[in-house]
């Protein structure tokens, strides 16, 4: 099993649990500013994401995977990707960095 997770600079951070793998990152950019970036993880285990808010006072919570969507192939993961990073005929580009 396949998930995404999203992190974006400034705002909060998303890290995988034990038993997650990251596989790909992405950077998405929109209008050649980076505004998000995504990450493809190998899910072998059930565990808690971490999602951090970033800055003061950042709040921590733990995420069960059970209420993240699943993909069945790293290319169902990859498809998804894109179908979320499109949007009508703005600017955007996802730039595969890992």
């Amino acid at each position: 099993m396949y998930i995404i997770l999203t992190s974006k600079p400034g705002q909060y951070r998303t890290e995988p649990a034990q038993g997650m793998r990251p596989v790909e990152q992405y950077d998405y950019l929109l209008c050649g500013k980076k505004r998000a970036e995504f990450v493809l993880a190998e899910m072998t285990a059930e565990g808690k994401v971490r999602i951090t808010e970033e800055g003061e006072g950042g709040v921590v919570n733990h995420v069960p995977s059970k209420f993240l969507p699943r993909f069945a192939t790293i290319e169902q993961a990859r498809s998804e990707l894109k179908h979320l990073a499109g949007f009508g005929t703005l600017e955007i580009e996802l730039v595969r960095v890992a």
